[in-house]
């Protein structure tokens, strides 16, 4: 018996120095830093014995049967790969061989359970309701098209042309194109996005115009709005964005630009053996050829494993189109500025927001995007204070750029109205208006007291940047019947009383045609309901201003009004606003439009447009 317990502690002592040991001996291998249980083997449980003849399942509830263990007569069932199908053996013939069981062909996977899994319903757009931007974030509301019918809109936009000459038009009129709205009746919610983004194209908006055609599921496009999407693509130098289009493109509206997107897309993935051959296609079937084919080859070459380099030469090129335009943005070609004069001004819009065009290259387009209100002015301001610390912007640029700085933050009141003027080009000259946008909160900083010299520039550049109350403290500092004073009577938010007809008839016309003036600046006051009835009838005739002319744009903006269309309503707007400047706008057309606006309920717009005729005209 002592023998007997000598031996079990010297085995329980042995056991013991071998646990002791055990990290010791494992100190030359490196310790694993994976939590418990991860890297270790899944042990692969044993085949269940199927039930005998006869026995019914057992219930759900009822304790599990232990798996029998094996014993030495009965080896143990090899353990099967990770990730192999776990099935029970196939019962054995009585000669010990299994029965061969032919393979079976799986069913084909229905594709619209395939699209289920791909995009959830949860994650489905509608076409009944389309667009990026929302009412709660400065959008429209959704039935701003109200019964509208669609295809009459359609065609408003489509005959539209942009872009237009007022800056708060055209801000108005982006604002009715991104809204998120009801698709009107009679209309494909796709196609309606198409046209509102080709619209958006033809005014300088390009990143507005590829936020609708986005706000489309790819499974809802239609041969229309793949034809915008691509030139929404090119517009914003994002020849990447073809690729999630390229396959429903090539089934439901193939077009040479997509047979090039197919091998560009290629390339931009990684896969140049794919990208030659199409390339090689391309040009046998003379899909396209000399400049249009190289910048294609050179984003084949952009991409992962490209290896190959093209030289881009502009030499026998006359005209500029969106697919050289967007090709040249995306590989960082400078687009020669001769080029540019043989496209439209909203092709220098698209370049003013393309980040691939170098800071000093973005100013003269960006000022003229400002003025046209694709710009803000504080993108302008922006921009401008990123140039003055670019080594590359000299000269001009640079003078101006600090120029601006002293007009902002300079202490000396008189010191910031100098730089002021020398934004604005000298103390006697009329500004241009992309540069009273860029000065616009410089302005709003000047004391009335002290500039009432530069009071017309100051207010007018206030209000191109809508900073309407702020521009209304300066009425008692500015002379009655100048400029200054026929903006604020415009803009200004808070006016409680109406005009008299020797209120109006004061007002000189200021700088510039002052006869169009007077006449702008009864429009505006008469469409706001700032005039007495009888000096509106007294005033139209004296000035020669009729009203109460009627014809089909008139009547369809009426119609448009008193049903509440508000989109309807600035779609109409912007029709009767197509001009190639101020002067060639009619005051009555202002007068009308002024007044439609106001009755949807787009006070702020209808003043900044009433006003900006004043600082234009």
């Amino acid at each position: 018996m002592r023998t007997s317990l000598k031996a079990t502690l010297a085995a329980a002592v042995a056991a013991g120095a071998l646990v002791a040991l055990a990290p010791a001996i494992g100190q030359d291998r490196p310790e694993s830093i994976l939590p418990p249980g991860f890297g270790d083997p899944t042990p692969t449980p044993a085949p269940r014995p199927a039930p005998p003849a006869g026995t019914s399942a057992r219930p759900s509830g009822t304790p599990q049967p232990t798996a029998p263990q094996p014993t030495a007569s009965q080896p143990a069932p090899a353990a099967s790969s990770s990730g192999a199908m776990i099935q029970p053996l196939p019962p054995t013939t009585p000669t010990g061989i299994a029965p061969v069981v032919p393979a079976t062909t799986p069913a084909p996977v229905d594709p619209a359970v395939l699209a289920q899994y791909e995009m959830p319903e949860s994650a489905r757009r509608s076409l009944t309701t389309v667009g990026p931007v929302a009412a709660r974030e400065g959008g429209l509301e959704t039935d701003a098209f109200g019964d509208a019918d669609g295809r009459y809109v359609e065609t408003l936009m489509r005959r539209l042309t942009a872009p237009l000459p007022s800056r708060w038009m055209s801000i108005l009129l982006r604002r009715a194109l991104v809204s998120r709205v009801d698709t009107p009746a009679r209309i494909n919610g796709a196609d309606f996005a198409a046209e509102r983004a080709w619209l958006l194209l033809r005014m300088g908006e390009s990143v507005a115009a590829r936020a609708v055609t986005q706000s489309v599921d790819t499974d809802n496009y239609t041969p229309k709005l793949y034809q915008v999407a691509m030139n929404t693509a090119l517009a914003t130098g994002d020849p990447a964005g073809f690729c999630p289009l390229v396959p429903g493109a090539m089934r439901l509206g193939p077009a040479r630009g997509w047979t090039m997107a197919q091998a560009m897309c290629a390339g931009l993935s990684g896969n140049p053996a794919q990208a030659t051959p199409l390339i090689a296609t391309a040009k046998r079937r003379n899909v396209a050829s000399g400049v249009d084919m190289l910048l294609a080859q050179k984003v084949v070459g952009a991409g992962a494993q490209g290896r190959q380099a093209v030289t881009i030469e502009w030499d026998g090129v006359d005209q500029l189109t969106a697919w050289r335009f967007g090709l040249a943005m995306a590989t960082g070609v400078a687009v020669p500025d001769a080029l540019y004069a043989s496209a439209g001004p909203q092709v220098r819009y698209w370049q003013a927001l393309s980040p691939s065009v170098p800071l000093a290259a973005r100013l003269a387009p960006a000022e003229s995007a400002a003025g046209q209100g694709v710009l803000s002015s504080a993108a302008l301001v922006d921009l401008y204070a990123a140039a003055a610390t670019d080594d590359d912007t000299q000269g001009v640029a640079s003078a101006a750029a600090d120029d601006l700085r002293t007009a902002y933050a300079d202490r000396n009141p008189e010191t910031r109205l100098t730089a002021l003027r020398a934004l604005w080009g000298g103390a006697k000259a009329r500004p241009a208006y992309a540069r009273l946008v860029l000065t616009a909160r410089a302005a709003a900083r000047m004391n009335p007291a002290l500039a009432k010299a530069e009071a017309d520039h100051l207010v007018a550049s206030m209000l191109s940047a809508g900073l309407d109350r702020t521009a209304a403290r300066w009425l008692g500092s500015v002379p009655a019947g100048g400029d200054a004073w026929a903006m604020i009577m415009l803009s200004d938010p808070d006016a409680y009383r109406r005009l008299s007809y020797a209120d109006l008839a004061s007002y000189s016309g200021g700088e510039g045609d002052s006869a169009l003036k007077q006449r702008m600046l009864f429009a505006g006051l008469a469409g706001m309901g700032r005039l007495n009835t009888g000096d509106i009838e007294r005033a139209a005739q004296s000035l020669g201003v009729r009203i109460g002319a009627d014809n089909a744009w008139t009547r369809a903006l009426d119609r448009a009004a008193r049903s509440g269309q508000s989109g309807t309503v600035v779609v109409l707007a912007a029709i009767g606003m197509q001009a190639a400047g101020w002067k060639d706008i009619p005051p009555e057309a202002l007068y009308r439009i002024v007044g439609a606006l106001r009755a949807v309920g787009l006070d702020g717009e209808a003043r900044m447009i009433a006003a900006e005729a004043i600082a234009r005209a």
